[in-house]
Parts: C-alpha cells; structure tokens; sequence
C-alpha cells in the first residue's frame, strides 16, 4: 500500500468528521448563514496568503528544477486562482476594508498556519506531508458536493471550484509526488510524515468549526459557581 493510501486510511474518521460538519452540510443545502461564511472567507483568504508562501518554500527545498518549477507553479496558482477567488466573494459578501482592518486570525486558523511554518522547517517531504490534506480533502468534498444544488450563487462557485477537472489534476500531482518522497523512507520516518498529514487534517477539520463559531480570541463567558451546601 502506498503511502498516502495508508494515511487516508488512517485519517478516516477525521475526514468523515469533515464531510458530516454542519459548516459543509450547510453549504450543501445551501443554508449556511452568510455571515458564518463571510468569516470563513476572511480566515480563508489569510490561511491562503501563508499556504502559497509555504508552497514557495517547498519550491527552495526541492532537490531538482523539474520540482522547483512545479512548487513555485503550484505557489502562483495559489495566489492567481484561489485568492481571485475570494477577492469575487468579497464583493458579493460586501466585505469592507474596515472589515479588514479589523481582522485578526482566529486562534484555530493561527495555529494552522503555525503548524506549517513549522513543518516547513523540515524537508521537502515534511512541506508536503503538511500541505497535502488541504489540496485533497477539498477535493474529496468537491467530489462529494457535484450533485448539490444550493440556491446561493456563492456556494455554487465553491462547490464548482473544488470540484473541478483543474484542480483535481493539481491534487493527484501532489498526491504521486508524496508517494515518490516517502518511497523507501523508515518507518519512523514515515510515521513522522504521517503525524504531519494526520495534525494538518485535524486542523482542516477546526477550520469548519472556527467559522461555525465565528471563533475569537475571547475568553468565554465565566458560568457563576454555585457553592458547595
């Protein structure tokens, strides 16, 4: 079994927690509330501006042209499609340069965008490992929504955009190139790319829920104690 057969196996009940969220049931059906997904979009497009970085950095750790090329293609696709992407959901969602002055991170989308960086102290393996859950679930999810027919134009676009012929060409690439990195590796070494994969699918799943929430960084409201008699 390849390597990424083994891990999306080993993955399965975080990426069923995905696929079941009430943040992409709700696109689906075409309910989800749209402030909920204004303030998907916004900790998106700041997840994005760091993934392409990311993407960039793999681009430097490649040991041949061919793979610089691709990183550094794979980087420019990022910021051409994905992030025009959501420039045209801003518009329609009326997000205003106010809003973005007022924006932070919230501490879920932070501490994957961490979790990258960190990574990305690693090899070109440990890049990758931690890049790839985000390229494969939302194609998975992109798949599984092709039959949805929600009424909102908006999350027509989104389903239609991650369900594409394009970007599941760009999916399966990097789908062989991890299998091609992992190939002939330890098993320990393995099982560190596989933590990697594994935190990062994690992290996609708190990624639905910090915008369910509308997550901040306050802390939540003290229940008053009732004394012991």
């Amino acid at each position: 079994m390849t390597f990424c057969k083994e891990v999306r196996l080993e993955c399965t009940d975080l990426w069923d927690a995905s696929f079941e969220h009430p943040f992409v049931k709700g696109i689906a059906k075409g309910d989800l509330p749209l402030d909920v997904f204004k303030f998907y979009v916004m900790q998106d497009a700041y997840y994005l501006t760091h993934f392409a970085k990311v993407q960039a950095i793999g681009a430097t750790k490649a040991k041949d042209l061919k793979t610089t090329q691709s990183f550094a293609h794979h980087a420019e696709q990022t910021c051409a499609a994905e992030l025009a992407l959501h420039e045209s959901f801003m518009e329609l969602l009326g997000v205003t340069e106010e809003d973005w002055k007022l924006f932070e991170p919230s501490p879920h989308a932070y501490a994957y965008v961490s979790h990258m960086y960190r990574s990305a102290e690693g090899d070109l393996a440990d890049v990758l490992a931690a890049l790839l859950p985000c390229y494969w679930l939302y194609y998975e999810i992109g798949e599984r929504l092709k039959t949805a027919t929600p009424e909102e134009p908006i999350f027509q676009k989104w389903i239609g955009t991650y369900g594409s012929e394009w970007f599941g060409e760009l999916v399966n690439e990097q789908i062989e190139r991890m299998d091609q990195l992992a190939d002939g590796l330890s098993e320990e070494r393995r099982k560190e790319l596989k933590t990697r994969f594994m935190r990062s699918s994690y992290y996609e799943w708190q990624f639905w829920q910090q915008a369910w929430t509308m997550e901040t960084w306050e802390l939540p409201e003290k229940k008053e104690r009732v004394p012991h008699a």
